[in-house]
């Protein structure tokens, strides 16, 4: 029974678009025969059309070529509200922006499963809407206004505004998402296009950093993120599939296991909201903005224009910031320390910092204990070995990216980037061995007790 005229568009019922209760979607056969399904994936394109994965050559499929008009049964996934819509199928995309957003969302969550090969988007269905009405239905919990998101963003856009570096703006991200968005549990996390992978640069509200843990192209959320460009929000994961973090891998006892050369994933261990946002900052891949939630239905629409925006402007400051971080405003090159003189605070009876470089990924170890691999590896191998055989502390930006042996990407190489996730990484393992920045484009090598270097040379 019809209670209410049809919207001005559908704008008003878009939360029924997020898949927390699968919609029904009825179509008919030239003979009239009716054929009721439930529908994987509905997607809200604008007011006046709406979008249905095509995975399958199934009765509806068939159903919809030989007669267009399909009536449809969503359910507002908090309120309980129940709504009908009549709609005509006008053609199925098969590329394009509303194709690829369908195809990353759903390939996001299959790649959760290990079903990245068998949940594969065929084509994006595309109707336009006819009426619109309420099925005469009680509000189990009454709507909640929406939170205001443009002063919000706002206030997050100035506060990344005020930033005095690279590692500062990496800060105050995690700053705005909190205090502006209140958001509990986020992550940026950068390219190494190289690689084909992405590496953890900071976090928030998690219980270990994760600063250098690794996703790889095309993995979860995150990576489909950054493969397809498109932003991915899902908030049932617990419901959309049964749920398997691909960066995880789990041990006999349901233990988190990890291998030797690899960062702990700081993800949540049950997440029922998430939302990966790409972030273009150069060429090449992305960088990438996740929130998680422990909630269910937590990430709306309206939050995704936000952070879409917030991601926009993260990404100008990254661009802008490369070229003058790794600007040096020394004059001369910085002076030798003679390579016997102790290291600073050193008591002299402590036994050497045991360094182990691995040439197959450029991992570093420090005393048996994994630090970080790949370009930053690399980075730290040849400053303790600058500093083994002459003695010196001091470096700048400028003089490593000349260093062949680094293999630096030619485009956007991101070495201040990486300075500050080796950095971090020191940090976090308050090691005897620190790395200092001390001007624009200078670091200082901080050594509590000598060295002691093992190369590992690839085998095979």
């Amino acid at each position: 029974m019809r209670t209410d005229a049809m919207p001005e568009d559908l704008r008003t019922i878009r939360a029924c678009f997020e898949g927390g209760v699968p919609c029904t979607l009825a179509s008919a056969d030239a003979q009239g025969e009716p054929n009721v399904v439930f529908v994987s994936q509905a997607e809200w394109v604008d007011e006046r059309h709406i979008a249905l994965s095509f995975q399958f050559f199934n009765k509806t499929r068939r159903n919809i070529l030989v007669n267009p008009h399909v009536q449809l049964i969503l359910v507002h996934p908090t309120t309980g509200e129940q709504f009908r819509i009549a709609a005509r199928y006008l053609r199925t995309e098969f590329e394009g922006p509303l194709f690829e957003r369908m195809r990353a969302k759903l390939a996001g969550i299959a790649s959760h499963t290990g079903m990245g090969g068998v949940f594969k988007l065929l084509g994006a269905d595309l109707y336009e809407v006819l009426d619109l009405e309420r099925v005469r239905t009680t509000a189990i919990v009454p709507r909640t206004p929406a939170p205001e998101r443009m002063p919000a963003l706002r206030r997050a856009c100035e506060h990344l505004s005020v930033r005095a570096d690279l590692e500062d703006l990496f800060d105050r991200c995690m700053q705005a998402l909190e205090r502006h968005f209140g958001l509990r549990h986020a992550m940026l996390l950068l390219p190494d296009a190289p690689r084909r992978r992405l590496y953890t640069m900071a976090s928030l509200g998690y219980a270990r950093s994760g600063v250098g843990s690794e996703i790889a192209l095309g993995d979860g959320v995150i990576g489909v993120a950054a493969q397809s460009g498109t932003p991915i929000r899902i908030n049932h994961l617990t419901q959309d599939a049964s749920y398997c973090r691909a960066a995880r891998v789990q041990g006999p006892e349901g233990q988190s296991s990890t291998p030797e050369r690899e960062i702990a994933y700081p993800g949540l261990a049950e997440p029922h909201s998430q939302m990966a946002l790409p972030i273009a900052w150069g060429a090449g891949l992305p960088a990438v903005l996740f929130v998680e939630s422990e909630q269910a239905m937590c990430f709306d629409w309206d939050l995704e224009d936000a952070l879409s925006v917030f991601c926009l402007q993260l990404g100008a400051h990254l661009r802008a910031l490369q070229p003058v971080v790794e600007a040096p405003d020394e004059a001369a090159p910085p002076p030798a320390t003679p390579a016997a003189a102790a290291a600073p605070g050193s008591t002299g009876h402590a036994p050497p910092l045991r360094v182990r470089f691995f040439e197959v990924d450029s991992s570093v170890f420090l005393d048996d204990e994994y630090v970080i691999k790949g370009v930053a590896g690399a980075v730290l191998w040849t400053l303790v070995s600058e500093y083994q055989a002459t003695g010196r502390t001091e470096f700048t930006n400028r003089e490593l990216r000349l260093r062949p042996a680094l293999r630096l990407p030619d485009l956007n190489d991101n070495l201040e980037a990486r300075l500050v996730l080796l950095r971090r990484r020191l940090a976090e393992r308050r090691s005897d061995l620190q790395i200092e920045k001390i001007g624009r484009g200078r670091l200082r090598l901080q050594l509590q007790r000598g060295l002691e270097l093992t190369p590992v040379p690839r085998t095979g």
